[in-house]
């Protein structure tokens, strides 16, 4: 069986369910996994989606804030949602596709604008949230399993526009990026993206304050795609869908995309 799946921080998935319809019509992956929805499940604009072939979602919702949820041309069955740092928000959801393969969709706290948690208690959960993820693939190893979403951090260097620059920026401090190696290593995860593109500059984010966003390039990545030892061989084909960034009412986030033949 193959299958595309793409991950995507919307910014609002009721606000922008045209451009969610434009990628679901023009690029048509199996598979969209959603962050930052921003919308109760019964809220999310359901009947457009189904339309055009996307009839299946597993999902949890916030009213405002957060919310995960992953869409589906496949059937899916629901497998677990989890609480990380129990803040009570709708950050990870899970779902199994028909050939046994678990998606986990993540959408990891931003952490504020000063990367110390004695100051900003924003960072201080970002980073547990980040070690009870680490906790959890410690305590059950993850088989035929990807890893996907808006994890807010951007760890190599040249998945930032300037990595001297962003040393200290939330994002890209040295703590943050231990901590996220410290998830991806106890898990066993690939990263996916980096494993088809190994070198060079990439992004999926680019802050809307930069008007020019797509001539400065100020950009970093943010949003991943993991997968488990088992089937990581069996992914191709990632890219960034960096033309969505200049679609009309935006997200901040570009969608990243990949192939898997399990």
């Amino acid at each position: 069986m193959s299958f595309t799946l793409a991950t995507w921080n919307i910014n609002s998935v009721r606000l922008r369910e045209p451009i969610v319809c434009k990628l679901l019509s023009e690029e048509a992956p199996d598979v969209l996994c959603l962050q930052e929805c921003k919308s109760p499940v019964d809220k999310i604009p359901m009947e457009a989606f189904t339309a055009l072939g996307y009839s299946h979602i597993v999902a949890e919702g916030q009213k405002g804030y957060n919310g995960v949820a992953i869409l589906s041309k496949l059937p899916l069955e629901p497998a677990g949602a989890h609480d990380f740092a129990q803040l009570g928000h709708a950050r990870h959801v899970a779902a199994r596709l028909p050939n046994g393969v678990t998606v986990h969709n993540f959408y990891v706290p931003a952490g504020g604008d000063v990367a110390d948690r004695e100051v900003n208690e924003k960072f201080g959960q970002k980073m547990d949230y980040l070690a009870e993820m680490r906790d959890f693939f410690h305590a059950e190893a993850p088989q035929k399993s990807i890893l996907v979403g808006d994890l807010n951090i951007a760890p190599r260097e040249d998945d930032v526009w300037d990595h001297k620059k962003l040393l200290k920026v939330v994002s890209h401090t040295p703590v943050e990026v231990e901590a996220l190696a410290q998830t991806q290593d106890a898990g066993k995860w690939v990263d996916v993206t980096r494993q088809d593109i190994p070198d060079g500059r990439l992004y999926s984010w680019w802050s809307y304050r930069a008007k020019e966003w797509d001539t400065a390039d100020k950009g970093r990545r943010l949003d991943h795609v993991w997968a488990t030892p088992d089937i990581s061989n069996a992914a191709h084909g990632s890219r960034v869908l960096r033309d969505a960034r200049g679609w009309e009412k935006p997200s901040d986030h570009a969608p990243v995309f990949a192939t898997f033949d399990v």
